[in-house]
């Protein structure tokens, strides 16, 4: 290839299309509306010595174009190279050579074709070590690689989208977005976009390369290769896959020289394969997140687990490593064709509003942080990913403010099938879990003593198919309120087809008003520890088999206050049930079809229980004129 390229010239075409209007009269000074003119200039061909691009110019990349050894290719922030596409459009820097990349946050470096079709990417030959030796010849161009310095120093790319690469070279090999032939340590990777290829993000054949604040998004095969031992650091990568077809994550093979990764985040929104490794292969891995993969880690060749170091243990061939998002997709606003504006995952640190024209996709955990808030406008869809680790948490100190309306409600939930966690929201009221406590779902924190505190407000919200399992003994709910108080409002809600509880209080005072529940396969309503808030005007609906109640009440009674409660069953079961010493206030009860109306699960004492003045009384059926117009949900069930 080298030897191809050496006699090629750079083609320079410069084409000015602008118009000039001059005057002879002094008088006219004034100044021109016309255009600047834009000069457009191809690449193709090579260069030997140094080079500097003009932002200002619209390159086109035509062919293969080549920095010489000894030559340095400078590309400054804001320069866009529009591609041609196939197997012969690449840029390669040779062993020798430098390239600088300049782009910053505000004005990235752009590398793209204008239409359809792939390109060969940025290819970049340094003279590290790899297990392929001294001058290994590339799989693409017959390109010469490889030497004995892993400090070796190809130059400096700063902020880069390149989009659409991966051109087929044959049945076996494709080009890559970002193609690292032995580059060594001393070359400065930061800041790097690969979007939309037909193979590799980036591969690191052999070297010491390190990459930092990478993101990489629906490449058809692995979004981080590499191979030939390659022994450097890739720093706070953010992988997503929202399209069927692709290979993995992180695809390794080879000789294990035990490569870094740190903070790594990656989110399949159609399953697949997160982590491969074969042969020898492995690496240390710290700050680990997937979410959405059937396979977390997949041992190709049966190699080693204990060459692969996760969080500081073995890595485990039946871990999930589901959780938090390690990375923050606020490292990536710069990125102006990602699809970053429709995700949420991670946390929100400061106050966030969302756009109802965008479909949000919920791949993983989103934690509203203390101090921090999140506005949900009327009409704003978010479609969830299903599990245990696919969950929106407000947590003590943070405030969540959900503003649907009767006409556009916010809707939550997945469209495929499966469950997800729901809505949390964690506060200071009081708890007899104590102060601090520690809830049942990822290790979250809540309970003081204040239950006039406010969480926000949540008005004309509909969440379906939450209940994701986390253990034999406990699911998540639709909505958990953990201690949450008196001044966080709760209106309209709605909470359809779930595998647990639709609303669960643990302690607090929150207040709820117009609530539908329906076909939820444990409790419709649920409380526990204390709480002393008011449930007023509840439709429950059961039309499938299997429910456990319409409502479930256990521990302390603070004598809870429930007014207006119709629950219809069409597949009898039990209706109210209390545990242990629980009791509550409840007037207009209306219940329909149930087997058992009242249930003393512990044989808790009667007196605790008044419904409509009087004790409790498990020998009436309750069956009276429906309490709760059903129309009153038209909102929610049309």
């Amino acid at each position: 290839m080298k030897k191809s390229i050496k006699n090629l010239s750079v083609l320079f075409s410069i084409l000015l299309l602008a118009v000039f209007a001059t005057s002879c009269n002094n008088d006219d000074d004034s100044s021109s509306d016309d255009d600047t003119p834009i000069a457009e200039s191809e690449l193709n061909g090579s260069i030997t010595e140094d080079m500097t691009l003009d932002a200002g110019t619209n390159y086109q990349l035509t062919g293969i174009f080549s920095v010489e050894p000894g030559a340095k290719l400078t590309i400054p922030a804001g320069t866009q190279i529009t591609t041609e596409t196939g197997t012969d459009v690449y840029m390669v820097v040779q062993q020798g050579a430098k390239i600088d990349i300049q782009g910053t946050a505000s004005s990235p470096v752009r590398m793209a074709p204008e239409g359809s079709g792939t390109w060969g990417g940025l290819v970049i030959l340094g003279e590290g070590k790899t297990t392929a030796g001294v001058d290994a010849t590339a799989e693409v161009g017959g390109l010469i690689y490889g030497g004995n310095n892993n400090a070796d120093n190809s130059g400096s790319i700063k902020y880069l989208v390149i989009e659409q690469s991966g051109a087929q070279i044959n049945s076996e090999s494709q080009y890559n977005g970002l193609t690292l032939y032995s580059v060594g340590s001393e070359t400065v990777i930061e800041n790097i976009a690969i979007l939309n290829g037909q193979d590799d993000g980036i591969e690191f054949f052999g070297g010491a390369a390190n990459a930092t604040n990478v993101y990489v998004e629906n490449l058809e095969d692995d979004a981080i290769d590499w191979t030939e031992g390659w022994e450097g650091t890739l720093t706070n990568t953010y992988v997503l896959h929202s399209i069927e077809g692709f290979s993995t994550a992180i695809e390794a093979d080879g000789t294990n020289n035990n490569p870094t990764i740190t903070n790594f985040t990656a989110v399949s929104q159609t399953g697949g394969t997160a982590l491969q490794f074969k042969a020898q292969s492995g690496a240390t891995i710290t700050g680990l997140s997937l979410n959405g993969y059937e396979t977390a880690l997949d041992m190709a060749n049966d190699g080693p687990l204990t060459n692969i170091s996760i969080n500081g243990e073995v890595a485990d061939l039946d871990a999930t490593y589901t959780g938090p998002s390690t990375v923050s997709l606020s490292d990536f606003d710069w990125i102006a064709n990602a699809n970053i504006d429709n995700i949420l995952n991670g946390e929100i640190t400061s106050d966030v509003e969302l756009d109802p024209s965008i479909t949000y996709s919920l791949p993983g955990i989103l934690s509203v942080e203390e101090g921090a808030s999140l506005t949900i406008p009327a009409g704003t869809k978010i479609v969830t990913g299903t599990g245990t680790d696919v969950y929106i948490a407000v947590q003590k100190g943070g405030q969540i403010f959900i503003e649907g309306t009767a006409s556009n409600p916010v809707e939550m939930g997945p469209d495929s099938n499966g469950v997800w966690g729901g809505l949390l929201l964690l506060g200071e009221g009081v708890t007899t879990a104590g102060v601090n406590a520690t809830a049942e779902v990822g290790g979250l924190i809540y309970g003081g003593d204040n239950n006039d505190d406010s969480s926000g407000s949540i008005e004309y919200l509909i969440i379906k198919k939450s209940g994701a399992q986390i253990n034999s003994e406990s699911q998540y709910n639709g909505l958990t309120l953990y201690a949450v108080g008196a001044n966080t409002t709760i209106e309209n809600i709605a909470i359809i087809d779930g595998q647990d509880d639709g609303i669960e209080f643990f302690g607090g005072a929150a207040n709820a008003t117009n609530v539908y529940v329906e076909n939820l396969e444990d409790d419709a309503i649920d409380w526990t520890e204390g709480w002393e808030g008011t449930l007023t005007n509840t439709y429950v609906l059961h039309t499938e088999p299997g429910f456990s109640t319409a409502l479930e009440a256990d521990g302390t009674n603070n004598n809870p206050k429930i007014v207006n409660f119709t629950a219809i069953s069409q597949e009898g079961g039990t209706a109210l049930q209390f545990k242990a010493q629980s009791g509550a206030t409840i007037t207009g009860l209306s219940l329909s079809g149930y087997e058992t109306s009242i249930d003393m699960a512990n044989d808790g004492p009667l007196s605790n229980i008044s419904i409509d003045g009087n004790i409790a009384d498990p020998t009436l059926t309750y069956e009276v004129a429906a309490t709760v117009d059903v129309n009153d949900f038209s909102w929610a069930t049309n």
